[in-house]
């Protein structure tokens, strides 16, 4: 299951872990992001043993803060950090093979 991020959690969770985080930033209100939920499940579930990648998800209207400094100006938008950087990401409904081989190529 993908991980939940609040404002309290998100620098602990995804700037601080040692590898690649996707972060599925969404509203239950989206349309989209309720169609690319399912694909975020199933790649959380896929990548649950590997240390080295984390799945999570943020809800922006729960989150404003995170959202607001991140720039998120549609969603869902998706970005990977690593490092404590943002290294990728992918805005809008983006099929699972493509944000699987995205992960696959920045881990």
């Amino acid at each position: 299951m993908a991980l939940e991020l609040t404002n309290d959690n998100f620098d602990t969770e995804v700037l601080n872990f040692d590898g690649l985080v996707l972060v599925d930033f969404w509203a239950p209100w989206c349309g989209p992001c309720q169609m690319v939920a399912p694909i975020v499940e199933e790649l959380a579930e896929e990548f649950k043993d590997n240390d080295k990648v984390k799945i999570c998800k943020l809800n922006v209207d729960e989150n404003q803060e995170i959202a607001q400094k991140y720039g998120i100006m549609s969603i869902p938008t998706m970005k990977f950090f690593k490092g404590k950087e943002i290294v990728d990401e992918i805005v809008g409904l983006q099929p699972k093979e493509l944000i699987a081989g995205k992960i696959d190529e920045l881990q």
